[in-house]
Formats: structure tokens, C-alpha cells, sequence
């Protein structure tokens, strides 16, 4: 495992440590954001019969250029219940249904009414339907709408519920337990001394996933102690451990040996990424484990790359992984090393700046940062004006 795997590779090793979780059916209003584990087809047509796509006047086209008598009106959900014959219109309505014997809408624009005769005033519609929404014209029972894997976006919840459907089937929430570890880690808003620090990586990485169909649990602050670490991972129940610190060579790093007496294997360690490379990956009594490094930034970048994919993909996604899009650079970038390097960095006006100082302790350039500027293992030097891939994190 000395050997550093690229981040690509990383991912694509992650995701085939685990399928997704079990489904489940629930109704629309708590499918939001989930991603749908069967494909969804209309239960009905939409629209169900032709309506009117402009307030107006429901008249035969070949009836033109009129004059008519109207004999009624059709409104949204109340219908004019006799039939439009020769010479005579029905006053409608945006989204009314229209009258049996009418083909075509006058807009109101070009009419005008004296009593209950109406004239054309205008050029009148062009040709026959004008204006006429036809049955069927959004989807008929039976089309494919939502593919399985897709997200359920709020414009998909709604093509679903007008298409008839009260539930929607969903992979069930995946459990994630979230575990920082360290000595000197303390509560936020604790006293603390010198030598302590407050433990924010939970809050963040919880933060991170609140939009994911996820349920947290919380496994607090971990002391750096062999027994009490392994006896927290040998009482585990959840789909998805992440833990930060303690991930890396130190004689007080003791995550990975604890994982491995309580049962863990590690899948690979170690990953061509800055910050983030000291990330680790395996499996643990049915769940998948990621072990996180310590600095906050790290912390972050990798839960962006790893945790909140590994998330997606048990929760039935098709595509799971981050989407990048291109920027132009607002300042020249020196050459990149070996890792691939995702740097803090800011979008103004247009461009895209790197953060002066990207050392992985620095919380403050990462709450300044509004994207990640990728640069590609052994990137050459890049200029002003440039193409970037960017990930957009705020």
C-alpha cells in the first residue's frame, strides 16, 4: 500500500466496496434529493384532454373570421357541458378544457364582445389547434420519466405526482456514523488549554451531507487509545463509517491498526491527492469505512471526492461522482507535482483565483473559497486566462 493511488482510481475502488442499500417506497414530499430506485412511467396522460393554452374564446376554425354567439364559458375544472356548433363560441380560460365541437382559441386581444356577440378584431388564429394544448401533449401513460439512478430534483417530484404517483420507490437513508479522534480535541465552545483544540470536522462533514438521504450518527470525540478505538468500531452498526485523524504514520495515529483488530480490511491507503493524501478505505463488518485525515481541509476535500460519492452511490445513484466544469484562471499557476492538486480558490468576475496560502489547516481560506481549482498530476504551469476544471463548493 506504499504505492499512491490516483484519485480516480481511489474512487472507482470505493465505490465497488459496497452495493447500494435496500429500497424502499415513501411519498413524495420526503423523496426529495433521493435518487429513485426503479424507473418511474406516467400512471396517466398529461394533459388528460385538450385544453386551452390562452384566455379567449373557443370557437370551429372554419367558422372564420366569424362573427359568433357566445353560449357559455369553460373554466379550469368547470367544463361547459354542451357542444360548440356552427356560428357559436364559449368563452375559456388558460387551462380550461375544451368544449366538445371547438377546435381552435380566439385570444381575447383580438376580439371584442357586445353582449353575447364577439367579433373579430384582430388577424385571428392562423391555423387550426392554435392555442389549443392537445391531449397528451407533455407524456401518455406509460412513458418513461424519471430513469432509475436519476435524482429526484423538485421539478421531478412534481412530473411525478402530476403524473399520478403518491410514492416513489427510493433507496432507504444510509446510516453514516461520524467518529473525530484525538487527544487534544475538545467540544466547541469548551474551555481549553493550550495544547487543546475544538473538534469542528463532525459538524463540517455532517454540514457536507445535508442535503444526502442520510442518517447521522454521531460517535463524538475518540480518544487516541488502541482498546477504546477498536471497541467503538467492534460495536459499529451503519452503512458507512468516516473518521477523521489519526490516518496517518504517527506513533498516535491508531486508526487503521485499531480498524484491522477490530475485524476491518483495508482496501487501499494512501492517495495521490494534496491535502487529502493520507485518505483510507475499506470494509468492516458490512460497512464501508473512510478514514479521513485530521486538517479540516483535508477533511473536506476529501468528503467532497469520496464520502459524499460513497453516499450517492449507496443511495442507488447512476452517477455519483463529482461534476467539474471549466474556468478561466485570473492568475498564472506554477507547475504541479506529482498529486493532483485541489486548491482553494475564489470565482470573481468570471475568473477563477487560487487562495494566496493553501496550507491544510487553514479554515479560514476554505470558508473564503468558493471552488476548488483541480490541477492534474505533473500540470504544467498555467497563465492568466487559462482553462481550468473547477468544483464549485459554495
Amino acid at each position: 500500500m506504499s504505492t499512491l493511488l490516483p484519485v480516480a482510481e481511489a474512487q472507482t475502488r470505493l465505490l465497488a466496496l459496497a452495493k447500494p442499500v435496500t429500497p424502499e417506497s415513501v411519498p413524495l414530499a420526503q423523496a426529495a434529493n433521493r435518487w429513485a430506485a426503479e424507473d418511474i412511467t406516467a400512471l396517466r396522460t398529461q394533459p388528460s384532454a385538450d385544453l386551452s393554452a390562452m384566455d379567449g374564446y373557443a370557437i370551429r376554425f372554419a367558422d372564420l373570421p366569424g362573427p359568433w354567439t357566445r353560449i357559455g364559458e369553460s373554466a379550469a375544472g368547470r367544463p361547459f357541458p354542451g357542444e360548440v356548433k356552427p356560428g357559436e363560441t364559449v368563452r375559456i380560460f388558460t387551462g380550461a378544457l375544451l368544449p366538445s365541437g371547438a377546435d381552435t382559441i380566439l385570444v381575447q386581444e383580438e376580439a371584442t364582445a357586445d353582449g353575447a356577440q364577439i367579433a373579430l378584431t384582430g388577424e385571428g388564429p392562423p391555423h387550426r389547434a392554435r392555442n389549443v394544448r392537445p391531449r397528451g401533449l407533455d407524456f401518455a401513460q406509460g412513458d418513461l420519466l424519471i430513469a432509475s439512478g436519476q435524482r429526484l430534483t423538485p421539478a421531478r417530484l412534481a412530473v411525478a405526482g402530476i403524473a399520478g404517483h403518491a410514492t416513489l420507490p427510493v433507496r432507504r437513508k444510509v446510516r453514516v456514523a461520524i467518529a473525530a479522534t484525538g487527544d487534544e480535541l475538545m467540544p466547541p465552545g469548551a474551555p481549553i488549554t493550550g495544547a487543546q483544540l475544538p473538534e469542528t470536522n463532525r459538524l463540517m462533514l455532517a454540514a457536507q451531507l445535508i442535503d444526502l438521504p442520510v442518517k447521522i450518527i454521531d460517535l463524538g470525540i475518540l480518544p487516541d487509545h488502541a482498546a477504546t478505538l477498536e471497541a467503538a468500531f467492534r460495536a459499529l452498526d451503519a452503512d458507512l463509517l468516516v473518521t477523521t485523524g489519526g490516518a496517518s504514520v504517527g506513533d498516535h495515529d491508531l486508526v487503521r491498526p485499531a480498524l484491522e483488530a477490530a475485524g476491518a480490511t483495508i482496501d487501499f491507503w494512501r492517495i495521490a491527492l494534496r491535502p487529502g493524501k493520507p485518505m483510507m478505505a475499506g470494509t468492516l463488518a458490512g460497512a464501508v469505512v473512510i478514514g479521513l485525515p485530521g486538517n479540516p481541509v483535508s477533511a473536506f476535500v476529501t468528503a467532497l471526492l469520496f464520502v459524499r460519492p460513497m453516499i450517492a452511490h449507496l443511495s442507488g445513484a447512476t452517477n455519483s461522482l463529482p461534476q467539474t466544469r471549466t474556468a478561466t484562471l485570473g492568475e498564472p499557476l506554477p507547475a504541479n507535482h506529482g498529486r493532483a492538486d485541489y486548491l482553494r480558490g475564489e470565482l470573481r468576475c468570471g475568473r477563477a483565483y487560487a487562495s494566496t496560502i493553501q496550507d491544510s489547516s487553514m479554515l479560514r481560506t476554505l470558508a473564503r473559497a468558493s471552488c476548488l481549482i483541480v490541477r492534474p498530476p505533473h500540470a504544467e504551469a498555467a497563465n492568466t486566462g487559462d482553462s481550468v476544471e473547477i468544483l464549485d463548493i459554495a
